[in-house]
């Protein structure tokens, strides 16, 4: 059986010896060597040996211990130098950012090794001599694992490429330093938030992909039906019409019915015909659900929380990695970012949002109304005018926001209880409400947008131990653009999404 094989792999790797020395090891290679791969039959040979070593951990210290032991490191080359009698070069394997310095003889055969090439080397760790490294691997044996030709790939050595460059090869984009960082940042943020919400008592909720609700009421769904047209007579797969999620709260609004505080991570979908720098069709969104508030005030607190914790995380923990962008990609955003984590956040309601930007001596694309919803333009000049520190924008007109916002029962004005957070270079970062608990008021919201069939279940949940609740959503692709200070967002995700573009 296939897992039998991967299991009996998995032991062979971590044994203290040549599995083909052994008695068991001597029946696999007798029994099944004709039937596996020439790479699994290596390591039944032995011709593993040596422990396998991170680059990362060579250069962190981690396997000192190792040293005057036989290693073996696997990754690509970063470069390669001849000289007279040595030859240098630089593996990585994405484990970090700076690359492990190999010093090898020149009687190795390095004649097919060139910048690109995936490698495997064994030697001894020992310090380096040389200033900008502590360490570096004395090689005594090299193989060639996947050759290379330099000419032909389109990242050049010793060149630093644009994004915009880059964003033009998703499938190899990954291999230059700039998106290597950035997807080692994203993983540890993605690692941040979970730990977050789970050292802060939320539980963790898989909310559907496919969905039969709307949940942001828009319309800008991607509709999911089977590629092959069924000859049964229903229309519908579901037998309802479904899609591509827009937003897990409905769904974590239905779990605050047993637990206080729940939070979905997950990919989002919108159909929204949209080229701009901040938008994608498929992006992650993390959304928090909390029982038993009644205040946009708890809600706030979560999101500036969030906010600062994963990112001195980041800050942290990635250092050489968030610096790469700081200084090449976007000088000045270290010194706005430590701004925006030292002091607290604002808050303007919309009312007053409105009398700034009227008030303003600049002149805007869209005229800022009461009653229309703000512009990225007038979410900038808001952060600018708050010194450009983030700033929560509250209690947004009744009009404009979605049929589950909390009626604030203010008329003249009609306002619900819905909150945005504006940060700088950016624009909304998190969108969040209280939720209409009050069944006859949700009701007649429904009704108004002519939904009282599509959401009996919505209206079921308020009737079974409701209690007042609220939540909001952070788009993860836009925290990373605020914390790196990167443009577009289609650089801070491996395979963007938007209209007319589905590469890969």
């Amino acid at each position: 059986m296939p897992w039998i094989r991967r299991m009996r792999v998995e032991r062979v790797r971590v044994a203290p010896a040549a599995v083909g020395e052994t008695m068991w090891g001597r029946k696999l290679l007798r029994d099944c060597g004709d039937r596996w791969p020439k790479s699994v039959l290596c390591l039944l040979h032995g011709c593993s040996r040596g422990p396998r070593l991170k680059v990362g951990d060579a250069l962190s210290g981690a396997a000192s211990r190792q040293e005057q032991e036989v290693v073996r490191v696997q990754g690509w080359v970063r470069s390669v130098r001849e000289q007279k009698e040595i030859i240098f070069l630089h593996i990585n394997d994405g484990s970090s950012l700076e690359s492990l310095q190999i010093v090898a003889r020149p009687n190795l055969d390095f004649s097919k090794i060139s910048f690109g090439s995936a490698v495997e080397i064994w030697g001894k760790l020992v310090q380096s001599t040389h200033k900008k490294q502590s360490t570096e691997l004395l090689a005594d044996e090299v193989r060639l694992i996947g050759s290379c030709n330099p000419v032909d790939l389109p990242f050049k050595i010793k060149k630093r490429h644009s994004l915009e460059y880059i964003r033009q090869f998703p499938h190899l984009r990954c291999k230059t330093n700039i998106f290597s960082s950035l997807l080692r940042i994203r993983s540890g943020a993605f690692a941040a938030i979970h730990s977050f919400f789970m050292n802060n008592g939320f539980v963790h909720i898989h909310t559907p992909i496919i969905t039969s609700n709307d949940c942001e009421g828009a319309g800008e769904l991607f509709q999911v039906e089977p590629a092959s047209k069924s000859t049964e007579k229903c229309h519908h797969f579901f037998d309802v019409p479904s899609f591509l999620t827009v937003s897990g709260q409905l769904h974590l609004e239905v779990m605050t019915g047993a637990f206080t505080q729940v939070y979905t991570f997950g990919p989002t979908f919108r159909a929204e015909n949209s080229q701009t720098r901040r938008h994608l069709a498929e992006f992650y969104m993390v959304e928090a659900e909390l029982a038993f508030t009644e205040s946009l005030k708890d809600i706030m607190e979560v999101m500036e929380h969030l906010f600062k914790t994963t990112t001195f995380h980041i800050l942290s923990e990635y250092p050489e990695d968030v610096e790469l962008f700081h200084k090449y990609v976007a000088p000045g955003q270290k010194e706005r970012l430590e701004e925006m984590l030292k002091n607290p956040f604002q808050v303007l309601s919309y009312t007053e949002a409105i009398d700034v930007l009227q008030r303003s001596t600049e002149t805007f694309k869209f005229e800022p109304k009461w009653g229309c919803d703000l512009q990225t333009e007038h979410e900038n000049y808001l952060v600018k005018h708050c010194g450009n520190t983030p700033v929560f924008v509250i209690n947004y007109p009744y009009d404009i926001k979605p049929f589950y916002a909390r009626d604030n029962q203010d008329r003249p004005q009609h306002t619900v209880a819905a909150v945005d957070l504006l940060v700088p270079g950016i624009g909304e970062l998190c969108g969040g409400s209280l939720r209409e608990e009050r069944l006859d008021l949700l009701q007649s919201r429904l009704k108004q947008h002519d939904l009282p069939n599509a959401y009996r279940w919505y209206e079921e949940i308020r009737q079974f131990g409701s209690v007042p609740h609220g939540g909001f959503g952070l788009g993860f692709e836009r925290f990373l653009q605020c914390i790196l200070g990167i443009e577009n967002i289609k650089d801070v995700i491996p395979f963007p999404r938007f209209p007319h573009s589905c590469l890969l």
